[in-house]
């Protein structure tokens, strides 16, 4: 609807590689300046490919913390293994990189946030929560992992499934994965990085010997199906959780279309209400 788009001008860009801390300090800059039409209600949510430690701060500078959350967290989506009929082929992985190290109460609070956009966004009742750690055992992972895991067994309003390993990620035993913001971004990454290699090895199995060529092209309906489903430029992007305003995350490489399937992401959490969503998950384990 034409009457639903404004030009907003600004005269400055910033950098992939700026200095977050130094970066949001540019009023002008498109990223401050589409950051304050949301936080002053001329704007419902904002999507940016940009710097992403500049968009997490100018949100935590513009934007208001929900009741109770202390950090904000970057989610992002990614294709799972379904263990059963129904199962939507993605789980929710958060924090990937708003918030590096984190206390376990801001793990406790990712979870909350997490299960509550899984709730509104992929419409899952009751979202299993699993918690990334080196090992199954509840005594793994250190002080903060451990209380972490304490505190969510104890949480009634999270589906708590327990600790889970990096093997379990893509397994689909749970709809939403909680970690640091280190932890989080490596993982992603990986799991990025592997459907990358894969297919890439697949063209060249097929390159270099005609057999090969001949069993792919058998595969290739799969094959199709298996890059499609790896494919980030049709997630969208990444929801920053945790303000009372809406902020979605591009990928820095992303498409014409990845861009477009972002603002449709944004526009399906405006209109599903998830900050109120998280406001009333966050009021329901006090």
């Amino acid at each position: 609807n034409p009457e639903h788009i404004a030009i907003l001008h600004a005269t400055e860009a910033i950098g992939m590689a700026e200095e977050p801390r130094e970066a949001v300090k540019r009023r002008d800059s498109s990223l401050l300046v589409g950051v304050r039409a949301v936080a002053e209600g001329r704007a419902e949510a904002f999507v940016s490919a940009g710097n992403t430690g500049a968009c997490v701060l100018a949100c935590a500078k513009h934007f208001r913390l929900l009741r109770g959350i202390r950090r904000a967290a970057l989610a992002s989506v990614y294709p799972r293994q379904r263990e059963q009929r129904g199962q939507d082929p993605l789980a929710l992985l958060l924090d990937v990189g708003a918030t590096v190290r984190c206390e376990a109460e801001e793990l406790v609070h990712f979870a909350l946030m997490g299960s509550a956009y899984a709730r509104r966004i992929s419409k899952v009742a009751s979202p299993a929560v699993g918690l990334l750690n080196m090992g199954s055992e509840e005594s793994k992972g250190g002080e903060v992992l451990v209380e972490a895991h304490r505190r969510l067994r104890q949480l009634p309003v999270v589906n708590f499934v327990g600790n889970l390993e990096g093997n379990d990620l893509v397994r689909g035993r749970a709809d939403v994965i909680v970690c640091e913001g280190l932890l989080g971004n490596v993982a992603l990454k990986l799991i990025e990085g592997v459907s990358e290699v894969l297919y890439d090895l697949t063209n060249a199995a097929a390159a270099r010997r005609v057999a090969w060529r001949l069993g792919l092209r058998l595969l290739a309906g799969g094959i199709e199906r298996l890059r499609a489903l790896t494919d980030y430029t049709q997630y969208g992007g990444s929801p920053i959780l945790g303000f009372e305003q809406l902020f979605i995350k591009c990928h820095g490489r992303s498409s014409a279309r990845a861009i477009g399937n972002a603002v449709k992401v944004a526009a399906k959490a405006v209109r599903d209400h998830v900050p109120r969503g998280i406001a009333d998950a966050l009021a329901a384990a006090r």
